[in-house]
């Protein structure tokens, strides 16, 4: 079977909710990620075959086919390459990376940017739900849905306690793996290890105009104390909002290719696509996925979690990694090694190619050789993808 190649990976650094990426439109956000991986690899808008773009909460500014609005406001691209927009909730760029690669596998197209975008300052989180429900236009939860999970509430956070008391997993184990979080995106941060990967963005200040580039969310100050110390979301849970993934502005891209376009283009190949998985469980505990998605991939490729020299597990909230390190038997010195999405912040529709972007740079920058990504996804779904770096 043909491979599919990673030229390009990159990612803005995130923006907390109402800071500093809040003035920038999701179409021109989006487009700064598209831009970034064509000027980057010096390719003309007429090699590539698609734009596939990842966005979870598609109304207002980010309706209207937010993919191929961000073609069309991008400096690089234009009106001859088409798009798609796709929800695969937080999976949604993931996902793109992974029709992207499937496109170039199967010969039918050679260059492929699969991205992700998400301003969850201007289009609040589960907005274009409550909006028609608000306005009388119907629930997304038909008669036949409530008839096989009659009173069931879809709900992440519900899915992450149940997490929690089926793993056994205690309040101090969860705040004390976000402020592993935190440490590691300071040390990071300071090391310079994400100035390869980010897109500086030009934003508006009341001191003036600034690029923006160091992750907004990280918490440089952040200790034990003050993270145990923050209000649990439920009074009898276990889980507090530094536990769980920040919400987040960004974007994000990769770019992927055929081999015969890395001869015809002269493109350099950061990492070969190794393995593609998506498997789907339980929809109410949900966030478990991963889980069984991973080990499905490995038997798949033919690998054991120790062949693998790092992982990248969403940390949409801090009990899934936490089980998905037991669960799996990995070792946690190898996981999320530049911090994960409760320093870092987790764009929903962005996270997928953002999340790459961190691992594609992490592989090369310590020599390492495999590296797998997954992420928890609203519905009981989950994306597993295990690349090779070059």
């Amino acid at each position: 079977m043909p491979n599919a190649y990673i030229v390009e990976a990159v990612r803005t650094a995130g923006g907390r909710r109402g800071g500093r990426l809040a003035g920038v439109h999701p179409v021109d956000l989006a487009a700064k990620s598209l831009d970034a991986v064509m000027e980057r690899s010096g390719l003309e808008a007429k090699a590539v075959d698609d734009v596939v773009m990842g966005c979870v909460s598609q109304g207002g500014e980010q309706a209207m086919q937010v993919g191929r609005n961000a073609v069309l406001a991008s400096k690089t691209l234009g009106e001859g390459v088409p798009a798609v927009t796709i929800d695969r909730q937080c999976g949604s760029s993931q996902q793109a990376i992974q029709f992207a690669a499937q496109a170039v596998m199967s010969g039918t197209q050679d260059v492929v940017i699969a991205a992700g975008v998400e301003s969850m300052s201007r289009v609040p989180m589960g907005s274009t739900a409550m909006f028609h429900m608000k306005e009388g236009l119907g629930n997304y939860k038909s008669p036949g849905l409530e008839e096989k999970y009659p009173g069931i509430q879809w709900s992440q956070f519900m899915g992450a306690e149940m997490i929690v008391k089926k793993h056994g997993f205690t309040k101090d184990d969860l705040d004390r793996f976000a402020l592993s979080s935190h440490l590691k995106a300071i040390e990071a941060t300071k090391s310079g290890a994400f100035t390869d990967e980010i897109v500086p963005v030009q934003i508006e200040t009341p001191e003036g105009t600034e690029m923006h580039t160091v992750d907004e969310g990280i918490r440089f100050d952040a200790t034990l104390e003050s993270i145990s110390s923050v209000k649990l979301l439920n009074p009898e849970g276990t889980i507090t909002a530094a536990t769980s993934s920040q919400i987040c502005d960004g974007s994000s891209a990769v770019l992927v290719v055929s081999e015969k376009a890395l001869k015809e283009y002269g493109l350099t190949p950061l990492a070969r696509i190794h393995n593609l998985t998506v498997t789907a469980g339980d929809p109410v505990i949900m966030l478990e996925e991963p889980l069984f998605a991973t080990d499905r991939a490995l038997q798949r490729a033919g690998m054991n979690i120790s062949d693998i020299d790092l992982y990248e597990v969403n940390e949409a909230f801090a009990p899934v990694p936490l089980a998905w390190l037991k669960h799996t038997g990995a070792d946690p010195d190898k996981l999320n090694v530049n911090g994960g999405a409760i320093a870092l912040g987790h764009p929903l529709g962005a996270s997928g190619t953002k999340l790459m972007a961190t691992l594609v740079h992490a592989l090369r920058a310590r020599g390492k050789k495999y590296g797998l990504q997954t992420m928890c996804e609203g519905g009981g779904v989950a994306n597993v993808t295990i690349i090779e770096a070059m």
